[in-house]
């Protein structure tokens, strides 16, 4: 009786880091335009590198998604999580513009929308303020479905959204590489884990489908540029004389899922349910995850962390 096909799970971790954090509810009064308003809000927001936050959806909650947490009007709901790493000298300032420019533009517009804070934190911004000055002076300050809002009178009818939002310290960073025979196997391995992923309280994922295809290293032969290409796990350099692979030979193709999230111990467990959801897949050849030796960050996530306690 043959044993069933388990990749190398390596014992290693992903060099995650700090970052400050928003987390917030958009709702809409069906699912349809609930997922217009949740695509516009995070679109651009794969990496910080170049985009200006990190931004993705936790769940979809309320009717037709998690009727565990019951949204304040009671429509549709996704929980966002907008991310800024930590080291950023101007990241509250940073998140703040993120959070007025991607709520004003894109979730403000969406028919229907309305907007409400997650993090009941001492320190917040009053985004509501700013984002009510669109109303040219006809906006209000109202209580409505137990909160604390700004009302704005568009023309579709009325924008509400809370008037504070809060942030907290997160995290960023959180990997995992999928090492596949085959294209094929690659991805479907990482599809396996991004549907684990998409069922663990806290986490985001920010990649198109929850999955990079481009993992980077930091730095670059080009002093223009923060991150570049990580050629040591490119198959198409594999015996380019400038190049010391790092794949096994029987590898053609690594995809990588980014988990940013609320905790350690939230991005710990959504790795060890990505872990397990994939290990078996078809061509998977091994799953490990990318760090810089404790350069880019401190906070590490081990892929397997029963052999590595809490210090």
């Amino acid at each position: 009786m043959s044993m069933a096909h388990q990749a190398d799970v390596e014992d290693t971790y992903a060099e995650a880091f700090r970052s400050l954090y928003s987390e917030f509810l958009i709702t809409a009064r069906d699912c349809k335009w609930l997922e217009h308003a949740v695509r516009e809000a995070t679109g651009n927001a794969s990496s910080t590198i170049l985009c200006d936050c990190e931004a993705g959806v936790d769940r979809y909650v309320g009717p037709g998604g998690d009727d565990t947490f019951e949204t304040p009007d009671g429509r549709p709901g996704a929980i966002i999580q907008f991310h800024v790493p930590r080291f950023r000298k101007d990241r509250v300032e940073a998140l703040c513009r993120s959070l007025l420019v991607r709520i004003s533009q894109n979730v403000l517009t969406c028919p229907t929308a309305r907007c409400f804070n997650l993090l009941e934190t001492e320190e917040y911004h009053k985004l509501g303020r700013k984002v009510a000055y669109f109303g040219d002076g006809f906006e209000r300050r109202d209580e409505q479905f137990g909160r604390k809002v700004w009302v704005i009178p568009i023309m579709g009818g009325d924008f509400v959204l809370e008037r504070r939002f809060g942030y907290a310290d997160g995290v960023m960073g959180g990997n995992l590489w999928f090492l596949g025979e085959t294209e094929d196997a690659a991805i479907e391995a990482a599809e396996r884990g991004v549907a684990a992923i998409e069922k663990c309280p806290g986490v985001v994922m920010t990649f198109p489908g929850g999955i990079a295809a481009s993992a980077s290293k930091a730095g670059s032969r080009y002093p223009f540029l923060i991150a570049s290409t990580y050629a040591e796990y490119c198959p198409t350099l594999r015996g380019n004389p400038k190049v010391e692979t790092r794949l096994p030979d029987n590898v053609n193709s690594v995809m990588e899922i980014v988990i940013n999230g609320r905790s350690l111990e939230a991005i710990s467990d959504a790795t060890q349910a990505a872990i397990a959801a994939s290990v078996d897949t078809p061509g998977l050849v091994r799953i490990t995850a990318g760090n810089y030796g404790g350069r880019l960050g401190k906070t590490w996530v081990w892929l397997k962390p029963d052999l590595h306690p809490p210090e």
